[in-house]
């Protein structure tokens, strides 16, 4: 149990850790590569070290990580088809655990088997198992739907599929497995989500066009978005740079704007527009955060964003915003207990196949705290009211939870309780020292 108490405000400025989901992509793109790849500034985290661990057992070479994983990694690639059969740990990484099986599903001759911790078993794998199936893929799975996931190598056809709901570990699983089918790949996403592949694949040299198409995919998820890939013989990526990740960055925003008097600074943050939705709903809400010194690194737009206290109002949270900030939804509904008025989430199911069922995990965490929060099969209903009186919360093994009841406690009348904060290491291994560094300790 580690609690958090009310405190007076955040001042300073930091680097938040680097980008996650880039991380992850970085290092598969990489073994899938011919040669050594450069990546720079890649993140030290229970998750990504399952994934240098997964890359690693099917055979290609990482450079660069001790007990200590230097942030600068060289990994040398085994080729798109050269992946050695093996059995993956992939820890708690659901990331892993939805992308390596595209790649995977095409090499002929060899088999996988995927399996990880007790929470990443109760974590479906149906939804990037039925369209590769559709491509000639072999997968077994647990009540054909749960880890573990048995892969057995086939050849591969392009497929054409339009997914029910955007979902960016789906969408980059197919793009992977496109680069070895027969034909091209085409992945309809009712919803813009994060392009993180697409931008690191093309800059490896593979055939991929995304293109806007307005709201003719669906009546409500306008602007839709077509994804294409052609197979390929190789890739040779470029070297790669991590910026800072805004959902951990997301952390520090939110105990800025709600502890008064707070002004931090978080530098080098990737601002991909397909991962700034956080920032559109805060705006709406009335947050004071401004975005400074914006500009490329690596391929992945990066700024400083400064941010300070102040009211904030309700909003309605649906649509096409929500797969850009699926997994700061948490922290809007935090947000939301202390704005005035009532706040809306819906179409964000998503967030029932997270590392916990979200929905749910939020709902629970803020009514112990205080927070009139009510579920809903999409989403949830908040009514403001200005202030969180305090309590314990139970992290689930979440990370995002665990963080949440940190940012929770800082801003409540009685502080925060929070048992399995040890669970923040899946993604942010030193989230307490940096929070303690912005409040003067």
């Amino acid at each position: 149990m580690t609690r958090f108490d009310p405190s007076g405000p955040l001042r300073g400025s930091l680097r938040p850790p680097s980008d996650k989901s880039i991380s992850h992509r970085a290092a598969l793109i990489a073994a899938m590569g011919e040669g050594g790849t450069m990546i720079e500034g890649y993140l030290d985290a229970a998750d990504t070290r399952s994934t240098l661990a997964a890359v690693e057992a099917l055979g290609a070479r990482v450079e660069g990580g001790d007990d200590s994983l230097s942030s600068q990694l060289r990994v040398h690639g085994v080729g798109l088809r050269g992946a050695e059969s093996a059995d993956i740990d992939v820890g708690n990484a659901g990331t892993l655990l939805r992308l390596l099986p595209g790649w995977l599903a095409g090499q002929e001759g060899e088999d996988w088997v995927l399996d990880g911790d007790e929470s990443i078993r109760r974590r479906p794998v149906d939804r990037i198992a039925a369209p590769l199936r559709q491509m000639g893929a072999r997968l077994k799975c647990r009540e054909d739907r749960l880890p573990p996931l048995r892969i057995e190598g086939e050849p591969l056809c392009g497929l054409t599929y339009e997914m029910p709901i955007a979902s960016a570990q789906v969408k980059s699983c197919l793009l992977f497995a496109g680069l070895l089918a027969e034909g091209e790949t085409r992945v309809v996403e009712p919803a813009p989500s994060r392009d993180h592949t697409e931008r690191m694949l093309a800059a490896a040299g593979a055939a991929i066009e995304s293109v806007d198409v307005g709201d003719a995919v669906g009546p409500e998820t306008s602007p839709g978005r077509v994804v294409t890939v052609q197979p390929a013989e190789r890739l040779e990526p470029e070297p790669i740079t991590v910026p800072a990740d805004i959902s951990s960055a997301a952390f520090f925003i939110v105990a800025a704007l709600l502890v008064p008097g707070s002004e931090v600074v978080l530098e080098e943050v990737g601002v991909n527009p397909t991962r700034t939705g956080l920032l559109a709903i805060l705006a709406r809400m009335g947050a004071a955060v401004e975005v400074e010194d914006e500009r490329g690194v690596g391929g992945e737009p990066v700024a400083s964003l400064r941010v300070r206290s102040g009211p904030l109002c309700a909003t309605e949270v649906g649509g096409a915003e929500i797969p850009l900030a699926i997994d700061e939804l948490p922290l809007v509904a935090l947000a939301a207990c202390f704005a005035e008025g009532t706040t809306v989430v819906r179409d964000a199911e998503e967030l029932r196949r997270k590392e916990s069922d979200r929905i749910e995990t939020v709902t629970a965490a803020l009514r112990a705290l205080g927070g009139e929060v009510e579920p809903t099969p999409d989403g949830m209903v908040i009514e403001g009211s200005g202030a969180l009186r305090g309590g314990a919360i139970e992290s689930y093994g979440d990370h995002r939870i665990a963080m949440l009841g940190a940012v929770a406690g800082l801003a409540s009348r009685e502080g925060v309780e929070v048992h399995g904060m040890e669970a923040a290491a899946v993604s942010y291994p030193g989230f307490e020292a940096d929070l303690r560094s912005l409040l003067g300790g």
